[in-house]
């Protein structure tokens, strides 16, 4: 199967499309089926009340979705029924308007569960703007967004028990997609043909990806009784496949080499190219277990890397080296020896008995946060110190904006698509406002292009209606993954509605450009002007958060030295916290350097911050994970050392941002004392005690950067 065809497979048996499917088929269907009997309004007021619901339904524990989704039937409800009445006045409409924008977007405090809830919660609000009631029609309209949005419940929680595992099987998926992609970035790190530099970024970049696919993994696994209690034999299986693909990714990441000095030393020769090859062959094959675990593509035979290893092993005892330089050569295969057995071992576990498959006893639900919904997290988040306050205050206002500008448009009837426009693009960054406006707008120009020339050309009603199943499935099936693509599918939709509705078409295409960009320059000027959140200001706070995370790291590793035997569960927590803080000052630096030039601090010297503390968590991976089930022996001092010398520099780095933190027992020796005389070391000790010498370089490169960066930030 070729990557393209791969692909493919991949988005048609993904949660994604399937979802896509699931929420059409649930909005489609009351319009649909009503309009037969001369009801349209009641069937599309049904509609929206299953379109609010969708939203609240993103991916998780069927317990979590089944709450969130009565919520919104609750909030939805009441939110149609003051929208209703509130709308006969324009000066009542604007405080509501006002009121609930900032109420709704407070709800972020919670979670992305409960924004989602908020979310769904003003779209039925914007919604509600053009359709003018009485009072014993908003009373009606009420009970039918209600009755639609019980609809959508019924739909989706039946599907859910079905196929109780569809969603982590695709999850679980999906999450060793993206560890294949960033395995094949990491094959590029031998190719002489591309830049480090450029490496780096697309590898922190990943990271992100792969974080984000990571938590959706665990909060459908370690949330759920289901698999928590290992109730049946897939239940079991997929909790340790899920295990084994973070050991995996663990062994991945710590892959890490001086790849500068690789290519200078062997840029010349075949061996780093047979390298790449092999590790994009791992990679691939790592993609193939992904799908066979998403869909139903049969597995293959378990990953065999003899051959070709062997083969490696020669050309790299053919290379004429008296210095022993090909040492690093021969670290990589034993790296790639590894990998191959771990694919192989996760291959075999997937096509035996899985009654025959292991488990460990493991509190996994130390492995997922619980988010508690309390007045007292939401009143002291009521502050212009709290990104979400900041950020519900933008919202309110440009809402109030867009309502009061809409008043002098000449077509305001169909003008809340304005306020539709500012509730989908403004976000807590202005980098991701910025991102979402411009694709919204690119997005809007070439649906309403597609959806102009399908009416035109194409008079067939019945043609009509195809397209618009198509658009809807490719608008609810992009809509968590493609921003773009989601509005170049939505926009030809709305037209194809509009149409069928008996609306000139051209006319729609027209004010809803005129809308977008309306909408887009508020969102801009808002997420600007207004208690901007530039990440320059606070990028301290995720670096903090990495710091503390690799700490945590190290003093595992000096528990390891020391002879204490190191927990299974507690190293695997504090590698969890290292990846997900290094994702999340990966993303933060994405952020930063997407924002206008003259508001970014530091871009140079965070980047390097990145890459460095990438770099350490790696090469900390690669010692610690050695002592997990190894006997415990106490180690010469002189391997001691440099430990409690990262230990103590990064203790000290971690001051310098600014967090009051105890210096620890184990870093009381200073970070500038010399290095120990040399001793003769066994060559195994050797070898360690280069890694450790390594480990506290990184962490002083990492001390100067952040000196730097605090210099910077005193100077500005």
């Amino acid at each position: 199967m070729n990557r393209r065809t791969r692909q493919v497979n991949y988005f048609l048996s993904s949660q994604y499309f399937s979802d896509g499917l699931r929420i059409t088929i649930s909005i489609l269907s009351p319009s649909l089926v009503l309009a037969q009997f001369g009801q349209l309004s009641t069937g599309m007021a049904m509609s929206i009340g299953a379109l609010s619901v969708s939203i609240s339904d993103p991916p998780g524990p069927v317990r979590h979705r089944r709450n969130s989704m009565l919520a919104t039937l609750v909030i939805g409800s009441l939110v149609t029924l003051i929208t209703g009445f509130a709308r006969m006045n324009d000066f009542t409409l604007a405080i509501e308007i006002g009121v609930f924008g900032f109420f709704f977007s407070m709800f972020s405090v919670y979670g992305t569960r409960a924004t989602s809830v908020g979310s769904a919660a003003l779209l039925i609000m914007v919604l509600m703007l053009d359709r003018p009631l009485d009072a014993a029609g908003v009373l009606r309209e009420s009970g039918l967004i209600l009755a639609g949005g019980i609809w959508y419940c019924v739909i989706s929680l039946f599907t859910s028990q079905i196929r109780p595992h569809r969603p982590a099987q695709q999850a679980l998926g999906q999450c060793i997609h993206e560890i294949a992609k960033l395995m094949a970035i990491k094959a590029d790190f031998y190719a002489t043909s591309t830049t480090l530099d450029d490496d780096y970024r697309r590898l922190v970049a990943q990271q992100v990806v792969v974080s984000e696919k990571q938590d959706a993994v665990r909060e459908l696994l370690f949330k759920s009784r289901q698999y928590m209690a290992e109730s049946d034999n897939t239940s079991r299986l997929l909790v340790v496949t899920f295990s084994s693909v973070m050991d995996l990714y663990e062994q991945i990441v710590a892959m890490y080499y001086d790849y500068s000095g690789i290519r200078d030393r062997f840029g010349s020769s075949m061996v780093l190219r047979e390298i790449s090859r092999l590790i994009r062959q791992v990679a691939d094959e790592l993609d193939h277990l992904g799908l066979a675990i998403q869909s139903i593509a049969p597995s293959r035979p378990p990953l065999d890397l003899t051959p070709a290893l062997a083969e490696l092993k020669q050309q790299i005892d053919a290379i004429s080296d008296p210095d022993g330089g090909t040492l690093v050569l021969k670290k990589v295969l034993v790296s790639l020896r590894n990998l191959g057995q771990r694919v192989a071992t996760i291959q075999t576990n997937l096509t035996a008995p899985v009654d025959s498959v292991q488990t460990e006893a493991v509190e996994y639900s130390r492995f997922v946060s619980h988010q508690i919904i309390n007045w007292p997290s939401f009143r002291d988040n009521l502050t212009l110190d709290a990104s979400a306050f900041r950020h519900s205050v933008r919202v309110a206002l440009a809402l109030l904006l867009g309502f009061a500008l809409t008043k002098f448009l000449p077509y305001a009837q169909y003008s809340y698509w304005v306020l539709l426009t500012i509730l989908v693009i403004m976000k807590p960054a202005f980098s991701l406002t910025q991102q979402r406006n411009q694709e919204r707008i690119v997005g809007t120009f070439i649906g309403g292009a597609i959806g102009v020339l399908i009416l035109t050309f194409i008079p067939n009603k019945s043609v009509h209606f195809v397209f618009l199943v198509l658009f809807m499935i490719g608008t609810y099936s992009a809509q968590r993954v493609n921003y773009i693509v989601m509005v170049i599918c939505v926009t030809p939709f709305v037209l194809i509605v509009f149409s069928f509705l008996g609306i000139g078409y051209l006319s729609v295409a027209g004010e809803r450009l005129l809308d977008t960009l309306l909408g887009g320059v508020i969102s801009l000027a808002a997420g600007y002007l207004l208690f901007p959140n530039w990440e320059s200001h606070q990028i301290s706070k995720p670096m903090r958060d990495v710091l503390n995370a690799n700490i945590s790291y190290v003093q595992l590793l000096i528990d390891g030295l020391s002879g204490r035997r190191i927990s299974v569960v507690d190293y695997k927590l504090v590698r969890k916290e290292v990846y997900v803080t290094s994702a999340n000052i990966a993303a933060a630096f994405q952020r930063m350097v997407s924002e206008p030039k003259h508001k970014q601090r530091n871009e140079k010297a965070v980047y390097e911050f990145v890459v460095l503390n990438y770099i350490l968590s790696a090469n900390i991976a690669t010692v610690t994970s050695a002592f997990l089930g190894a006997p415990a022996t106490v180690q010469p001092a002189s391997l001691l050392r440099p430990a409690k010398r990262s230990l103590a520099i990064l203790t000290d780095t971690l001051r310098q941002l600014g967090d009051p933190v105890e210096k620890s027992a184990l870093a009381s020796e200073s970070p500038n004392q010399p290095p120990p005389e040399s001793t003769t070391l066994p060559a195994d000790d050797r070898q360690l005690s280069e890694h450790l010498t390594f480990i506290q370089e990184v962490s002083e490169d990492i001390g100067k950067v952040v000196a730097k960066i605090a210099w910077q930030d005193v100077r500005a």
